[in-house]
């Protein structure tokens, strides 16, 4: 088996990922987060899978890979971060907040730290203004943060021991694991954990509470 090969089994995932779909070639976006899944990053190797097994042009894959920013094109940390500096997160802190963390991991964006843990992105948003300044791991969320509580966020990834999400499951998984979820394989954790916090659904409480 060569390098760029997939095993059997990769192989048989991504059939199965490509049989819920009535056209195969919807099924792009979902085989690029398993291939991050299995690379942590979308790789030379993976777009040309990809390509191969839905008879795409690899410039085809190449330019869905590119348009969205989930995609990544090379390998980040085990953790990796990203700090919303938008308008409302960056009001906030969120910009105090990406300085302080950057700074205390002595790395910029889209740079990881030397062990290999902990990656950095500065994100335009995180869809959670709500609870701002957001930081999100592993696109996970971790709510009303400040420079101090990600720095303490990052130092207990980096240890093997991150502190559960906000909101979602009780326990913060890998990136290449919740790359996996993304692709549409169950890790049995979709029910734990709260979805929405009281923040969310104030305005339809009050909505409810005006008729």
């Amino acid at each position: 088996m060569s390098a760029t090969d997939f095993t059997t089994e990769q192989i048989a995932i991504m059939d199965k990922i490509i049989s819920r779909y009535p056209r195969s070639r919807s099924a792009v976006m979902p085989l690029l987060h398993y291939v991050q899944s299995i690379d942590g990053f979308v790789s030379p190797r993976g777009i040309e899978k990809i390509a191969e097994i839905l008879e795409l042009a690899t410039a085809e894959v190449t330019a869905v890979s590119s348009f969205y920013t989930q995609y990544l094109t090379k390998p980040v940390g085990e953790y990796h971060v990203g700090v919303c500096i938008n308008t409302l997160c960056a009001v906030m802190g969120g910009d105090a907040i990406y300085d302080s963390v950057s700074d205390h991991l002595g790395i910029g964006n889209h740079e990881t730290t030397k062990d290999g843990k902990v990656s950095l992105e500065r994100i335009e948003c995180n869809a959670a203004c709500d609870y701002a300044p957001v930081v999100m791991v592993n696109w996970e969320f971790y709510d009303n943060q400040t420079p101090q509580s990600v720095n303490d966020l990052v130092d207990a990834a980096r240890a093997g021991n991150p502190p559960a999400p906000t909101r979602g499951p009780n326990k913060l998984r890998t990136w290449k694991e919740n790359s996996a979820v993304l692709a549409g394989l169950d890790d049995g954790l979709a029910n734990e954990g709260i979805s929405a916090g009281e923040a969310s659904l104030r305005g339809l409480k009050i909505a409810k509470d005006s008729k």
